[in-house]
């Protein structure tokens, strides 16, 4: 008999939730109550392990065993095999891709090797919705010590002399934020977390809320004791379903135990916490933009200064940091600004998480050291390309990021190292593209996102994204002349130099670095009006070859416009006015006798 003495934590992120996490969870419970050991062990769902490819993970303790890819019809099986017999169930283990042998551990999975943990500590480790587990540890011990034994003016050099700095994209110095605020004068006010992550493909901020919401409530109490707040305001967008249910779970809990409210931790400092919800507009992840709607405004950007920790929300001083800078502060405060100050690069404290997408084997949340390479978290980390192809580029900073090729892979991850190579930390989207991806068309897509996004309220942004979309679309329906990449480069520096805000100043960095490290497959388009990656529908000519035509008819018959024609058991020909590209008839062939041209 195996020893009962065990934890059974189950990922119960969106991604594994979205997987059947839930039901997974209920038949461990009912096969132990079954067995009538529910009182032994217990079944507990996190949040995100970080793992999302090999998803839902059912982590076992005190063994470490780390089952992945497992169904609701797995679980007798580890129940019957792991928790009653005691033998591990091997199909579940994760193999490594190399040598196919099992591994046990996560922490023996390349994919866990290089990370290191702070922001992430948490997740897949404790119940969110159990401020015990959080407790336990050493959960608000950095606001006890904050409160008991610091000034606000200590706790704030803390922060400064951490170098700990923004993880929204910006990259400010925290500490000295809260200082400029703690020194404004102001009857009232407010810290503000902006949770409202929009960059396509992250999903870094919300995964810290459904994992572990009581670091970003510590960590904004702590935050109010610094720059005199007595009220917090989290601003998230509508669409996080589950983190809003987590938040507002551990918001009551943190008042219930008297960690918000009025007289915390029995002294006279007073602060307490509500949402504000977002309608997923990219542009308000901009903190002006995101104060105005919180106010009821339109969510639109002013022009700084003055500055939010001057005049911010209802005109009062207000303090702005998202999820994941919040998410540092109490491990600073518990170990040191000199021990967060060891992690990172001399100008780059810490680590940074991201969201690590696109075609890539290991899709997950990883946090990472700052000054890792791309290469170790492209190949390392993320496994490589899928598929075996080739690695072509990977976009960091979401859509306001560049795209860097092979040449930048031994760039280390760190604000001015990928500033000066053409892109941008952001807040952590990293997106992995291989040899079938049109660089093009990639920039038309981040262009097309940003230019949707754009609230319209500066001429450069609304105006000049429109008109440099329009280009990028001339060129991917081969209609482009080479002035036009003339004109791509100035119109991009103008928007970049005289729009409002961040959004539209960035907007043009797919262009820019897309020119400048993938020009041939711009001049491909415009010279030859062929697309290399064969991605471009109109630059497209599906041709069916003679010799290796059989007139077997599969392709006439599945032609959805009746652009194929040809007698049986004889070649057939492709009318190329017909033809709309797509591609049904190279999908059907079975005798590989259509080419792409």
């Amino acid at each position: 008999m195996a020893d009962y003495n065990m934890h059974l934590l189950v990922c119960g992120g969106t991604g594994c939730k979205a997987s059947q996490s839930e039901l997974i969870k209920m038949n461990l419970k009912n096969q132990l109550t079954e067995l009538g050991l529910e009182e032994d062990i217990q079944v507990i769902h996190t949040g995100c392990f970080g793992f999302c490819e090999k998803g839902p993970i059912v982590k076992i303790q005190p063994d470490n065993t780390f089952y992945v890819s497992v169904t609701p019809e797995d679980t007798k099986e580890i129940i019957e095999e792991h928790i009653v017999k005691g033998r591990k169930v091997e199909r579940l283990l994760y193999k490594d891709p190399s040598t196919k042998t099992s591994i046990i551990e996560s922490k023996n999975m390349d994919f866990y090797k290089k990370q290191v943990r702070i922001a992430l500590r948490n997740c897949g480790f404790i119940n969110p919705d159990n401020i015990e587990e959080y407790v336990a540890n050493d959960g608000y011990e950095a606001l006890a010590k904050c409160l008991g034994e610091m000034t606000p003016e200590e706790t704030t050099k803390l922060i400064i002399d951490s170098g700990l700095r923004g993880r929204g994209g910006g990259g400010f110095p925290t500490g000295l934020k809260w200082d400029i605020t703690r020194k404004v004068e102001g009857d009232q006010k407010y810290v503000v977390c902006n949770a409202d992550e929009g960059d396509p493909g992250a999903f870094m901020d919300r995964s810290i809320l459904e994992g572990d919401p009581h670091t970003v409530i510590e960590a904004m109490a702590i935050c109010g004791y610094c720059i005199g707040a007595d009220k917090g305001l989290v601003y998230i967008r509508a669409e996080y379903p589950l983190a809003i249910e987590r938040l507002k779970t551990a918001i009551g809990q943190a008042q219930e135990y008297g960690l918000l409210g009025e007289g915390i931790l029995g002294t006279d400092f007073n602060f307490d916490i509500e949402l504000r919800y977002g309608a997923g507009a990219f542009v308000c992840g901009e903190e002006t933009a995101l104060i105005h709607s919180m106010e009821g405004l339109r969510g639109e950007p002013t022009f700084k200064p003055p500055f939010p920790s001057v005049s911010g929300y209802l005109g009062k001083p207000t303090n702005v940091n998202n999820v994941e800078t919040f998410a540092n502060i109490p491990p600073i405060i518990n170990k040191g600004a000199e021990w967060f100050g060891s992690i990172g690069t001399e100008n780059s404290k810490g680590t940074k998480v991201f969201a690590l997408a696109g075609k890539i084997n290991n899709v997950g949340l990883i946090e990472v050291p700052m000054g890792t390479t791309l290469r170790e978290v492209v190949y390392d980390i993320g496994g490589g390309i899928k598929d075996g192809k080739e690695f072509k580029a990977v976009q960091t900073g979401g859509p306001s990021g560049g795209c860097l090729t092979k040449d930048f892979l031994d760039t280390p991850i760190e604000y001015d190292s990928l500033i000066a190579a053409g892109s941008m930390m952001g807040s952590g989207g990293m997106i992995v593209m291989d040899e079938d991806d049109c660089m093009v068309a990639i920039a038309k897509f981040y262009l097309e996102f940003t230019l949707d996004e754009s609230c319209g309220k500066c001429t450069p942004c609304r105006i000049g994204n429109k008109r440099l979309y329009e280009i990028l679309d001339k060129i991917t329906e081969g209609k482009g002349e080479p002035e036009d990449l003339d004109r791509l480069r100035a119109l991009s520096d103008v928007v970049k130099d005289t729009s409002l805000c961040g959004l539209g100043q960035s907007s043009p960095n797919p262009i820019l670095s897309t020119i400048e490290n993938f020009f041939g497959e711009y001049e491909s388009h415009v010279t030859i009006q062929k697309c290399p990656a064969g991605q471009c529908k109109s630059l497209l000519q599906y041709i069916i070859e003679d010799e290796k035509c059989t007139g077997c008819t599969l392709c006439f018959r599945h032609c959805p416009v009746g652009a194929i024609s040809g007698e049986k058991r004889s070649p057939h020909f492709i009318d190329q006015s017909l033809c709309i590209k797509c591609g049904v008839c190279y999908q059907k062939c079975k005798f590989d006798a259509i080419k792409i041209a």
